[in-house]
């Protein structure tokens, strides 16, 4: 039998009565030793089945029930502690579970009863509370025999956005982008509780986890003027940043898409403009003591997690900017005075003494255009090859309009150097109207995977997108359900990866 560690997150709160009385809890641990008797706080794995949970020195106490069960079998958790906690959670492997029922106890004790099926495997159980505002870990163990320690993995920049929980990554630590909505915390796909299932099963497989924040469906960031919406906005973002379940998260995205007037569907006569976007973003405008804004209000919860710009469509243009860029068109000149803003923010925090205003990145969108003419049907060298429309004052027309969004952010004081991440890419424009199934040429992601390591600033290349079941408008999209040209991907993908 083999004992698991329980790790007790309170343990600080003892430490002067140890200093007191170590000598006896010495004697008493070495009684334990003696006799072959599990220390409390340990669970015991019996060969084939999971054993009986010792009661904990610290913190809770969590019980099996039946207490030899094997991998199938329906299992109850019972989980009793001195606290009345509220909001409680459990999660078995990342997934979560809610109590069936709890009860008041004598000695001031309260117990929590969960019923789930033991996975196969080693089972990490977590018992949090408090989770209307934020998971907060109370207690942990694993049932079964200890795993192995994971192989060192091999960095990539290749990421994508959705990924498949089935994929193989090859020994490869990748990128994953997931998504969230403000205003639907509670719903099935989108919410918190899924999100914190979906970042569990990606950190498993080493993946990189980027977090895009939108407000709601078709309105990214609340809309302008709107401080009530902003108000409920940062809320959200305070809950994710401070949520124990997702403390591994690489960074949180801030929006995206908000220069297009169908991503401001809730206020269309109030667009997100790039001094609105950079006021919710880092506080530009406001008074300089404010901390409500998105990197204030992340970093007060989390301070290690990165809070990154989300990207600006190109080739849109819906809206304009009042900061001019040297190639002026609607979308660089709004990235431009998007950039402009949030280094002003910044830099006129920390004149005042307020450090880490600004961003610690930006997510980028760079789209493929294989059809371009110029090309002369040679589309997978797309990525290398400049596409500078004259109709567009010389702006590129294609992927390497990556190339004009690091031009604009290494152009500012406190931006200049900042990681890029491309968050998404494929070989679809909106105004063209192909999907990838029927436009991609096999070698376009080799060229622009190519490119983007050659490009230190770019940490990832994120295909747009990998698996979204249940929703059939991306099916021309994906790579896991592979259709038409996107087979040539698929495959592409997958060699990248091996190599």
């Amino acid at each position: 039998m083999r004992p698991v560690r329980f790790a007790d997150r309170a343990l600080t709160t003892v430490v002067p009565a140890l200093r007191r009385w170590g000598w006896l809890v010495g004697l008493v641990l070495a009684l334990l030793a003696c006799a072959l008797i599990p220390i409390p706080g340990y669970v015991v794995i019996a060969p084939g089945g999971s054993g009986p949970v010792i009661p904990a020195l610290l913190g809770p106490q969590m019980r099996l029930e039946p207490p030899f069960a094997r991998p199938g079998d329906e299992v109850r958790l019972h989980v009793t502690d001195r606290t009345p906690w509220a909001h409680v959670l459990l999660t078995v492997n990342g997934v979560p579970f809610h109590p069936e029922s709890w009860e008041a106890g004598l000695g001031g004790q309260w117990t929590w009863t969960f019923r789930f099926v033991l996975p196969t495997g080693p089972a990490e159980v977590v018992f949090y509370h408090s989770c209307d505002t934020g998971c907060r870990e109370r207690g942990r163990m694993a049932v079964g025999e200890t795993p192995s320690p994971p192989p060192a993995l091999l960095p990539t920049k290749l990421g994508l956005v959705f990924p498949n929980p089935a994929r193989d990554w090859h020994g490869r630590s990748g990128w994953a982008v997931e998504v969230t909505y403000a205003r639907r915390s509670r719903e099935t796909d989108w919410g918190i509780d899924d999100l914190a299932a979906k970042v569990y099963a990606h950190r498993t497989k080493g993946l990189r986890v980027l977090v895009r924040v939108d407000y709601d469906y078709n309105q990214s960031i609340p809309p302008a003027g709107d401080h009530l919406a902003l108000a409920d906005y940062l809320d959200y973002l305070a809950r994710l940043a401070r949520d124990d379940r997702l403390r591994e998260v690489y960074g949180y995205i801030v929006g995206t898409s908000y220069n297009g007037l169908d991503q401001n569907a809730l206020a269309p006569d109030r667009p997100v403009t790039p001094e609105w976007y950079a006021r919710v973003f880092n506080g530009y405008g406001e008074p300089v003591h404010h901390t409500d804004n998105a990197v204030q209000v992340v970093r007060a919860e989390n301070p290690r997690v990165r809070v990154l710009v989300g990207p600006v469509r190109p080739w849109n243009t819906d809206q304009d900017g009042a900061h001019t860029y040297r190639i002026d068109v609607p979308w660089l000149n709004y990235m431009n005075s998007l950039v402009w803003a949030i280094d002003e923010a910044a830099r006129v925090k920390a004149a005042a003494g307020i450090p880490f205003a600004a961003p610690d990145g930006f997510a980028v969108q760079a789209p493929g255009r294989p059809d371009a003419p110029e090309l002369g049907g040679y589309g997978h060298a797309e990525p290398q090859t400049d596409l500078l429309w004259p109709e567009w004052n010389g702006a590129q027309a294609g992927f390497r309009v990556y190339r004009e969004w690091l031009d604009i952010v290494n152009g500012y004081p406190s931006t200049r150097g900042l990681p890029v991440y491309i968050t998404s890419a494929n070989t679809f424009i909106p105004a063209v109207g192909v999907p990838p199934a029927q436009n991609y040429p096999r070698g376009w992601l080799t060229s622009a995977l190519a490119v983007v390591n050659g490009e230190p600033q770019i940490q990832a290349l994120c295909w747009f997108l990998d698996d979204l079941p249940g929703d059939a408008q991306w099916e021309n999209f994906s790579l896991s359900r592979p259709r038409g040209r996107l087979i040539d991907a698929a495959e592409e993908f997958e060699e990248l990866l091996k190599r």
